[in-house]
């Protein structure tokens, strides 16, 4: 690798998501490696592709084989004028154009040693046993990584050596933790007891093994100086932390930081690994099976080698000669499973796109891991299946030789698998996938790799209301540079058509909510056979859940966050429903903490926010009302809001100088004068009522800064407030640092005086009971001022002319300053408090609210959810057929389970039901008229014995018996639809389902029966 002073730079424009991700070091050296795939299969292109985005040093795709037709399958760089060609050369043509950063090369001749030395990490997929071992043995013994990856029908296999000596310099993604101390004792082992009041009793984060620092810790002071040493933990509370026995007695104070270590892995090579397997899995009731899985790839190996073929599909005698290959192999004491070596064989002729695109993103992480030293290796086998995607027994298919023999199709190495039948019904199939981002273009080009929807009938529907960005080019693989700003969907639409010219593809660019239920309506939901989301908002997802439960329609529901991703499948009577879930805000902490008593970088950085928005934003927001209602000062009780006014009306900047000499009297109140109130409240020897320090464990005792205009950060805090100032004012200024000087110079400040009767809250509790009090003759004061203001401004016709602009923050223009004046005032903030500064990176991470994200985990996401798409297709019904996934790639970590089945959710009737269930009702009599609210009376008493007490159209009362009998008998000879027009909204003319909910008699107290689902004809010719 090369040294820190060479390593290159990086586009934090294109990796700004990645960045968070990986971190800018590890990026760093990871673009330093040199990296060979060899085999352009799907699973080759899968991983060459995500380790391309990534950004290494370059790639080099090698195979000496000419593409198929059956390759078509997974290989979505291939097409059918390509057959014929060589695979690494056409696919090099497509892959090159992924990142401008990574060169892409093609080689076609034999792997030598030579060759092989040039790179710093070879991954092989779909290469003989022979060459593996050669490979594998020449990469060992001269400290080349090696990964071995493979895919064969509904199975895989990965492989991980790294060395016997590999480096790993950040081993998880978490961020270190870190606590206040409460106390120490000195012994061997010494116990320090952390602050355990701001997690609400859940005590600290710390783990055995986890390597520490300590500051700021008073009596015992040997401990700041200390190296890095490891921790036990001991309690809920408490750690041991080595030897104290010789230490000062601990007085106060202090913080314990975790510390990344470098940690060191020793791996076997190949074939010494093949006979005595390390295999990762956290479910240890499946290792035989995997061990199974680890014999059948091997005894695959010795088939080809004996037959000079591959197994045919589904063929008994070939499965047979499997199983006696499997069995002359060492299995590492675990019993062979035969008939799974069996189910094996049937199938391994076949490739999947699914498990191409599963494998091939977990492979590529393990690369970016060898190639970075950024998180924990794969020790060091891998195994994956999915069989429960073949069909259940009680569908009455049985695959055949022939049913599964190939046909001369793109699809030859799924029909190996599922038959020639399924790809039909792939093909008829409607879906609508909400998302053109990250998950989004890897969904869509599975599903166009797949066949769905590529026969008549058969339509996917995408929408996406979002513009292609250049920061999305890093993970959204179906983009390129001369995309951006066009439209998602439409973008992804095309080119998952040039991977398949058959399928069928419409893209729009609607926001799915109820604001749009006029395109994605009854009739639109009712023709689908599911749906698929890929959004980052979990408001909108749990929005497409509830009307997947309203239609009866199958859910596939995914998300990612760095390397963490998950599958959630959601089919009706089958599983439970997607739950209610709202989009996660930023975490908000204890005002108090914020406001006066910070701890950490985040404190601070919220803290800078909410002073952005109050000072560039409310403020601005309220002089424009104050401006534009007369009455607003005599109807406003919040006297902050009209101090705010009035300050902002007297303070109206003319010049830049104007501007700099607010800014500057703006740092002196926030970091100098604001910090020595608080001490002259709470003296350093402060003392709480029941006598101990004020000044102790969660709450650190402020330092005031003193203003230096050398200092850079100063300079960028005081200039970005200044250009903030003059924009919210509409102030046209232009600068020079030698006119700021001067300006600075000139300024007179006023010393800080310690204001008596100032109350601070110590809690907040406190806080919330201090924000109930209203000084009613301050308030009377500031509403005589207010008006003459306001009539001054009249009086000069200024009205207009001193409106605001409203500065809202945007995160990703640089150029704004707004940025600049967030991570200045919190490292200034921070600095108050003793508190390590943040980067800026880090700062807009958080006030961004930026999700981090990287190709790898989106395209093991996708991948997952188009298992379970095959299910959907089949129709499994078994609870036991389906899994929810979630995977951590960092880990790595993989956990696949069967689904929660559906809960009770409503009762009544003397018995309950599940979220799916609903009461049916025909909205049209035997006469083709649409039913009355009589009509539906009466169905419900025929029916379903349920005698009527009120009907509910969202929160419209239809019906109520408590109504006068005049009202009640009017209402029930009237339709649905103009009882629902006349209540609530006009019904569309494309309207099928009226849903209702109804309180009937003789029912418990807490009865919630089902809604009652009222289906209509589509309405011609009128709407309502």
């Amino acid at each position: 690798m090369s040294t820190s002073e060479n390593l290159p730079e990086i586009d934090e424009g294109l990796y700004s998501r990645q960045l968070y991700v990986l971190g800018y070091e590890a990026m760093q050296k990871m673009a330093t490696a040199a990296v060979l795939v060899s085999g352009m299969k799907g699973l080759g292109v899968e991983i060459a592709k995500n380790i391309i985005l990534a950004g290494v040093k370059s790639v080099t795709v090698h195979d000496q084989h000419e593409a198929q037709w059956s390759d078509l399958s997974s290989q979505f760089y291939l097409s059918e004028d390509d057959v014929g060609q060589n695979r690494a050369v056409v696919s090099q043509h497509r892959l090159k154009e992924l990142n401008c950063y990574v060169p892409v090369l093609p080689y076609t001749e034999a792997l030598s040693e030579h060759f092989l030395s040039a790179f710093q990490v070879v991954v092989l997929t779909n290469s003989p046993l022979e060459e593996q071992l050669r490979i594998s043995d020449f990469c060992h013994t001269n400290d080349i990584c090696f990964v071995l990856a493979d895919t064969k029908g509904l199975a895989g296999q990965l492989f991980c050596d790294f060395g016997e000596r590999f480096v790993v310099y950040d081993a998880s993604e978490a961020e270190p933790v870190s606590a206040a101390i409460q106390h120490i004792t000195q012994g061997n082992p010494g116990v320090l007891t952390v602050a355990c009041e701001d997690k609400q009793g859940q005590g600290h984060q710390f783990e055995n093994g986890d390597w520490v620092t300590f500051r700021e810790v008073e009596g015992m002071t040997e401990l700041n100086t200390l190296e890095p040493r490891p921790i036990h933990v001991a309690g809920q509370c408490s750690l041991e932390i080595g030897d104290t026995s010789s230490f000062s007695p601990y007085k106060s104070g202090g913080i314990i930081s975790q510390v990344k270590m470098p940690q060191q892995h020793s791996f076997d090579s190949l074939r010494v690994s093949m006979r005595s397997p390390k295999i990762k899995t956290p479910d240890a009731g499946n290792m035989s099976r995997y061990h199974t899985l680890h014999v059948a790839f091997w005894a695959l190996h010795l088939f080809q080698s004996k037959m000079k073929r591959m197994p045919r599909p589904r063929n008994q005698a070939d499965g047979e000669e499997m199983v006696k290959l499997a069995q002359t192999l060492p299995t590492a004491q675990e019993p062979l499973a035969e008939d799974l070596v069996r189910t094996f064989a049937y199938g391994c002729t076949g490739d999947l796109n699914p498990i191409t695109a599963f494998f091939g993103a977990v492979a590529a992480h393990e690369v970016l891991k060898a190639a970075s030293g950024k998180f924990t290796p794969l020790n060091q086998w891998m195994y994956f299946d999915a069989y429960e995607c073949l069909p259940e027994e009680e569908h009455g298919v049985f695959l055949t030789e022939e049913y599964c023999a190939p046909h001369g199709s793109r699809y030859d190495g799924q029909i190996a698998i599922f038959g020639a039948d399924f790809q039909e019904q792939l093909g008829k199939q409607k879906y609508f996938v909400v998302g053109a981002g990250a998950i989004g273009c890897e969904l869509l080009k599975n599903l166009a790799m797949i066949g769905l929807a590529t026969c008549e009938g058969g339509n996917i529907t995408v929408t996406d209301m979002d513009k292609i960005e250049y920061s999305n080019l890093n993970r959204q693989f179906l983009f390129r540079p001369q995309d951006v700003s066009k439209w998602k969907s439409e973008v992804a639409a095309a080119a998952i058509k040039l991977m398949n010219p058959n399928v069928h593809v419409t893209a729009e660019q609607n926001q799915v909510g109820s604001d749009t239920e006029c395109y994605y309506g009854d009739e639109f939901f009712l023709g689908l056979d599911g749906v698929a989301t890929a959004l980052d908002s979990l408001q909108a997802r749990a929005y497409v859940g509830k009307q997947c439960t309203k239609y009866l329609k199958p859910l596939l529901d995914s998300g990612t966050e760095g390397t963490k991703g998950h599958v959630q499948v959601l089919v009706p009577f089958v599983t439970e429903a997607y739950g209610h879930a709202e989009d996660r805000d930023e975490e908000n902490y204890p005002l108090c903490t914020m406001r006066y008593f910070p701890t950490a970088i985040q404190h601070t950085l919220q803290w800078a926010q909410k002073q952005f928005e109050d000072l560039f934003m409310t403020t601005a927001e309220t002089v424009n009302k104050f401006l534009q209602d007369p009455s607003f000062s005599e109807t406003q009780e919040a006297e902050a809001l009209l101090e705010m006014v009035r300050a902002s009306l007297q303070e109206k900047p003319h010049s830049w100088g104007d501007c700099v000499a607010w800014a500057r009297r703006l740092w002196e109140r926030l970091f100098s004068h604001d910090i020595q109130q608080l001490r002259h409240n709470f003296p350093p020897d402060h003392k709480t009522i029941s006598g101990l320090p004020f000044w102790s464990r969660s709450k650190r005792c402020p330092e005031k800064l003193d203003f230096n205009f050398s200092n850079t950060t100063h300079r960028t805090f005081l200039l970005a407030a200044s250009h903030l100032f003059a924009q919210m004012h509409r102030l046209n200024v232009s600068e020079s640092d030698a006119a700021t000087s001067q300006i600075l110079l000139d300024l007179c400040l006023l010393p800080f005086q310690p204001r008596n009767g100032v109350h601070i809250p110590a809690t907040d509790e406190e806080m919330q009971r201090s924000q109930g009090c209203r000084d009613e003759k301050r308030l009377a004061k500031l509403r005589q001022d207010l008006a003459r203001l306001r009539r001054e401004l009249e009086r000069q016709d200024s009205l207009i002319s001193s409106r605001m602009e409203p500065i809202h923050f945007e995160k990703d223009d640089d150029s704004n300053s707004h940025l600049d004046f967030i991570v200045m005032a919190a490292n200034l903030r921070a600095e108050n408090y003793g508190i390590p500064p943040a980067d800026k990176l880090q700062a807009k991470r958080i006030v961004g609210r930026i999700v981090p994200a990287i190709a790898t985990t989106t395209a093991a996401v996708a991948g997952l959810v188009c298992l379970e798409l095959y299910k959907l297709v089949w129709g499994h019904r078994s609870l036991g057929s389906y899994r929810s996934t979630f995977l951590w790639l960092s880990e790595p970590f993989l956990n696949r389970c069967q689904p929660h089945s559906p809960q009770p959710t409503y009762k009544g009737h003397q018995k309950t039901w599940s979220c799916w269930e609903r009461i049916e009702v025909p909205g049209v009599d035997d006469k083709g008229e649409e039913i009355t609210l009589k009509g539906l009376c009466d169905h419900l008493q025929t029916e379903h014995s349920l005698e009527l007490r009120m009907l509910l159209y969202g929160k419209a009362i239809i019906y109520a018996r408590f109504w006068p009998e005049e009202k009640r008998e009017k209402q029930l000879s009237n339709r649905l639809t103009e009882l629902v027009c006349a209540a609530a909204e006009r019904v569309s003319k494309d309207c099928r389902l009226l849903v209702f909910e109804v309180v009937c008699e003789n029912e418990e107290e807490d009865a919630h029966l089902p809604p009652v689902h009222v289906q209509l004809h589509p309405m011609k010719g009128k709407n309502e």
